[in-house]
Parts: C-alpha cells; structure tokens; sequence
C-alpha cells in the first residue's frame, strides 16, 4: 500500500502546484481590463449569436469556478465574477464554455461520447474505491477477494477512461474559444495572450487529474496481478 500512497501524495502535490499556478494566472488577467468594455456574459452572448446558438441561455451562477455548460437545460452558466467581469481572464472563461455549447451544437464526438458515460461514471466513482479496498481486505484470506477487486478495477477502469475523453473535449473547447476571440477581434492583443495562458493552464488541471487516475489504476492492476501469484 505503500506505493499507493506514494502515488496519490505524489499527483496531490501536482494537482496543488498546477491548481496555485492556475490561481494565479486568473488574478493576474482579472486584473487586465477588455478595452472594449465587454463583460463575461457579453463575450458569451457574442459568440453564441456569432455561431448561430439562440436556444441557449447565458445565466450566472454562485460560486467561484463554477463555470460550466449544462446540455440538458442548454445554459452557459457563469460564475458571478466572470459573468460580470470585464476582464481577458473572464472573457477566456465565457468563451470556454460557449465552446462547450458549440460542440454540443455540431455533435462534437468526444462531447457526446463523455455525455453517454456520465451515469456509469457516477456509479463507477462512488463504488469504484469501496470495491477496490474490499477485494484488497478479502484477497489476503479468500479467492473472493481477487475477483471483488477485479470488479473494483473495472469500474476505476471507467473514471480513468472518463477523464481521457475528458481532454480533447475541454482542448477543443478552449481552442474554439481562442479561434473565435482571434477572428472577431474581440480582444486586443496583450489580452488575448492572457485569455490563451489562462486557458493553457486550466486545461493542464485535466491533464494531471487524468494521469493521476492512470497511475492508480496501473497500481491497482499489479496489485490484482500480485495477488493471483
């Protein structure tokens, strides 16, 4: 188990760096006001009206870091700073999630694949590690441990593969985002390089969370392989 905890204390420690980093980032382009005076839910409603979306509604919600888009309400919802923020950091974000209302428009493949696992992924998370330590326990003293843990990977197997897809769909947001606020000139050029960064680092969040999931389904599967010898 000692490797395990390796693993998890190792992924924490870059999951922090990488979070502070991506903090940071976001004080720095708060700071960098749009000259032209757009805020949040502006830049957002821009975009959705520059692709044609008009069945989908720019709305804010409590929170900080609670951006998302919601397919099922069809909703870009926006944290209250970045909906009415008139900043480079604000309009990356807004634009992010209007990228995620594009791609639901086009049927972006990797979107509507990660829409179809959302429930077994909800299952899978909060079995998953429950699961997994109950085959541990048993596989010491019975052969039913060895196939409890191997069910236990399985549905690990699932999270892990949810937060691979995961990438391309929020890299593809990010640069439907970046493409839009190029071509339209939405932002001068100091503040597109901040809404670029800002994207880049928010997006590395992902990045670790997937490689973090890798690393321990990779632990849990020499465990299991152990466990057979």
């Amino acid at each position: 188990m000692m490797l395990y905890y390796v693993i998890v204390g190792l992924m924490a420690l870059v999951s922090m760096a990488v979070s502070k980093k991506l903090k940071s980032k976001f004080a720095t382009y708060s700071k960098l006001t749009l000259r032209n005076g757009m805020s949040g839910a502006e830049v957002a409603q821009r975009m959705l009206e520059d692709h044609g979306i008009r069945d989908v509604k720019v709305v804010s919600t409590p929170g900080q870091l609670t951006d998302h888009y919601n397919p099922l309400t069809k909703t870009v919802n926006l944290s209250e700073a970045v909906y009415g923020q008139r900043n480079a950091a604000a309009a990356a974000v807004a634009a992010h999630e209007c990228g995620h209302a594009v791609q639901h428009a086009v049927a972006y493949p990797w979107l509507q694949m990660r829409s179809k696992m959302v429930p077994a992924v909800q299952v899978a998370s909060g079995l998953s590690q429950w699961v997994i330590m109950g085959g541990l326990v048993l596989s010491v003293t019975t052969a039913l441990g060895s196939g409890l843990l191997l069910a236990g990977i399985v549905l690990y197997g699932i999270v892990t593969a949810f937060t691979f897809i995961t990438l391309p769909v929020e890299y593809d947001a990010s640069n439907r985002a970046l493409a839009w606020l190029k071509r339209k000139q939405i932002l001068g050029q100091e503040e597109y390089a901040g809404a670029e960064d800002a994207l880049k680092w928010a997006a590395r969040t992902y990045v670790v969370a997937a490689i973090g999931a890798l690393a321990t389904l990779a632990y849990f599967v020499l465990r299991y392989l152990g466990s057979r010898d």
